[in-house]
């Protein structure tokens, strides 16, 4: 029982110096990611949109915050909206696995690559063969 208190506890200052960072600074990526993530895995992905929204505001085209808004718009079953996100952020950097991973694993969430036209690394749809 205390371990369960002194962990919530310690959850609580964490989101708060993650909150105080970005108040210091909005476009604090380092401090919006770790707070999304730890709204999200409380089951607050509304607040974690949020976050990164406000955080996109502040950094406009950032790529680790736009991967991030995607997952969680994937993890909420906005698979449309995640793939958007990560095709913007390829666009930015088109070599950039981790944004083309995601996009590819949001089209297979949403069942886009089931018997559909395969994907290149950035995205597009591969030339039929």
């Amino acid at each position: 029982m205390r371990e369960r208190i002194s962990h919530a506890l310690g959850r609580d200052a964490d989101e708060k110096a993650l909150r105080d960072a970005l108040k210091q600074r909005p476009d604090n990526v380092d401090a919006a990611i770790p707070l999304a993530r730890g709204l999200l895995m409380r089951e607050s992905p509304d607040e974690a949109l949020e976050v990164l929204d406000n955080m996109l505001l502040a950094a406009p085209g950032d790529l680790r915050a736009l991967n991030a808004k995607g997952v969680v718009l994937d993890h909420e079953g906005r698979h449309h909206e995640a793939q958007t996100l990560y095709r913007q952020a390829l666009a930015i950097d088109p070599e950039n696995p981790m944004l083309s991973n995601n996009l590819k694993l949001s089209l297979a969430l949403e069942g886009t690559t089931q018997n559909g036209p395969q994907l290149q690394a950035d995205g597009r749809h591969a030339p039929y063969r």
